[in-house]
């Protein structure tokens, strides 16, 4: 395999035609692997395995890419998805490469390629195959992976193994995956015939290829707002919007700007403290507006998608990878464009602001005072640290559990962070924040905070962590279980022993033994003082946060009766 590929600038000759097999292989993955690079893909993940050998060996053979071996296909899954989250050199999103070998290898990229796909992250995904001959007659390490992802992936293409006269064909095959990848992961499946390891030749000529990362989105009408005067706009993550445009709706409005963790525009909102707001009955029905605007996906808040739901306001949806709303009309899908020219002639209610905002202080000093009276380190006071402690440079990442509710219900302005929301599973938490951290500058922190299960079912992207140089700091809440489930009916309608048996699910693991297990530096800490000197201190490590799960429910408690008592 040639370290700089050679570039015919026309289609290649008889050498290719005259080539054995082998080195045909090794033609057409240099050639797919020499148009990513054109393309801008500089990240490459690689699940180790023997079928796959062909197109590691071109991946790696080329000093453009960063490539990172990760052992547990799951694990390399996240880490694709989180460096597809960081923006390349253009500013734009680039996918990262994901390739595996074939067999049930291929199977377990699924849960980050389902997350992908609904996220609309980007992503490559390069599954090597047995040849057709080896196909369904019970070969080793084989399996169907025809379309294997079926409607999580935005195209799925399988050309076979490679010939000669296809060889001008491959570039534009490359160029597809790409721009299909845009908006979700692209499938590309690769069958080998052994021997695996080849020579490449001289590559097919690099013309411009035919790419369209476009995507055609039909508006629908937005209703007449000229007179409404009291609505809501809401900004979740994904929303793919201009950031500016956002802050002018909510200008020319004067309508409260509701920002959750994931959309970016956190610090802007008027109303940081909606969740805890909502909670309190007589607050929340006496504030139904009469249009809300939501751009994006919908919170991870339950308690605003039900004010939502119940208020039974008109509701406009602008952008966002999909939407949820159960018993909830859209009565229009429209662009952010759309929306400021129907409510350009709007009367500003000041006084409708104003009451989001006075209550929305109120309940921020409320919460501030209740969590510094307690007498421990609560899985509230967790969040809203972390939140606050954060670097300038740092980016966080939270599992989809409990510590993006308590982000979004304490954090407060400073909380920003992405979590998978997308599928919304406990997976690969600890992964996407690998990815995310080897997508940026290694002096820049990556955070993680992250529940006791959740840490221990992604515990495998801790393997080889230590020699990958980013800086990686893990705040584990460990609470001896599935925290989540003991705010739900489940824990109130079983007996304790089913409930523990089902839902509470108490691991007995020792996360920081884990974590030293792989070398990594651990530390407990029991106080806010010791959780915000851990924070300052540079990465890899994991610290843990004791906690328990029944008192974790009359902590939130308390503080949701702090602030119905301050809106009193």
């Amino acid at each position: 395999m040639v370290d700089d590929p050679r570039h015919n600038a026309h289609s290649p000759g008889r050498d290719l035609l005259a080539a054995a097999a082998v080195d045909v292989q090794a033609t057409f993955c240099s050639t797919l692997v020499d148009e990513w690079i054109r393309l801008g893909v500089g990240h490459a993940v690689i699940a180790p395995g023997s079928r796959s050998t062909p197109m590691a060996l071109a991946i790696a053979a080329r000093e453009e890419f960063a490539v990172h071996v990760v052992h547990d296909e799951r694990v390399a899954g996240f880490t694709a998805l989180g460096l597809g989250l960081a923006a390349g050199s253009s500013g734009a999103a680039q996918p990262a490469l994901l390739l595996c070998t074939s067999g049930t290898a291929a199977a377990n990229f699924l849960p980050s390629i389902a997350e992908a796909g609904l996220s609309e992250v980007p992503m490559i995904v390069l599954t090597a195959d047995r040849p057709e001959e080896l196909r369904g007659v019970g070969a080793p390490q084989t399996i169907d992976q025809i379309e294997l992802y079926g409607s999580h992936v935005r195209w799925f293409h399988d050309p076979g193994v490679p010939e000669p006269s296809t060889s001008g064909e491959w570039r534009q095959l490359a160029a597809t995956a790409w721009s299909k990848s845009a908006y979700g992961p692209a499938h590309v499946n690769l069958p080998f015939r052994e021997p695996l390891v080849g020579t490449a030749l001289d590559l097919p000529g690099a013309e411009e290829p035919m790419t369209d990362v476009s995507r055609t989105i039909v508006g629908e009408p937005v209703p007449d707002l000229s007179s409404t005067r009291r609505g809501v706009i809401l900004v979740g993550g994904m929303h793919g919007q201009d950031e500016a445009s956002i802050v002018e709706l909510h200008r020319r409005t004067g309508w409260p700007l509701v920002a959750d963790p994931q959309s970016g525009l956190r610090d802007r909102s008027t109303v940081p403290m909606i969740d805890a707001l909502l909670r309190v009955e007589g607050f929340a029905s006496g504030m139904t507006p009469d249009v809300i605007i939501r751009i994006g996906r919908p919170s991870t808040s339950k308690v605003l998608a039900q004010w939502v739901s119940a208020c039974r306001a008109p509701l406009i949806q602008v952008g966002g990878p999909g939407r949820i709303d159960p018993g909830h009309d859209v009565v229009a899908s429209c662009s952010l464009a759309d929306v400021l020219v129907a409510v350009d002639r709007t009367v500003v209610d000041a006084e409708w602001l104003e009451r989001w905002s006075r209550a929305d202080a109120l309940a921020d000093t409320a919460i501030a005072a209740a969590l510094t009276s307690e007498s421990s380190l609560t899985e509230p006071m967790v969040a809203r640290t972390v939140a606050e402690q954060l670097p300038p440079d740092a980016v966080l990442t939270v599992s989809s559990s409990m510590p993006i509710r308590d982000l979004e219900w304490f954090g407060g302005r400073s909380a920003v962070a992405h979590a998978n929301r997308g599928a919304n599973g406990i997976d690969g938490v600890v992964s996407t924040a690998l990815g995310r951290a080897l997508g940026r500058p290694r002096s820049a922190p990556s955070f993680v905070l992250i529940g006791d299960l959740a840490f221990v079912h992604d515990s495998n992207a801790l393997v080889a962590l230590v020699g990958r140089h980013v800086d990686l700091r893990i705040v584990v809440v460990d609470n001896g279980g599935g925290g989540i489930f003991s705010f739900l009916p489940q824990q109130t309608v079983l007996g304790h022993d089913r409930f523990e048996q089902l839902f509470g699910t108490p691991l007995g693991t020792d996360v920081l033994a884990l974590a030293a297990a792989h070398g990594i530096d651990t530390a407990d800490v029991s106080t806010a003082e010791e959780l915000i000197d851990q924070i300052g201190r540079p990465g890899p490590w994991v610290c843990r946060v004791r906690s328990d799960r029944a008192e974790n429910v009359d902590v939130h408690r308390r503080l949701d009766a702090a602030v119905a008592n301050a809106l009193a």
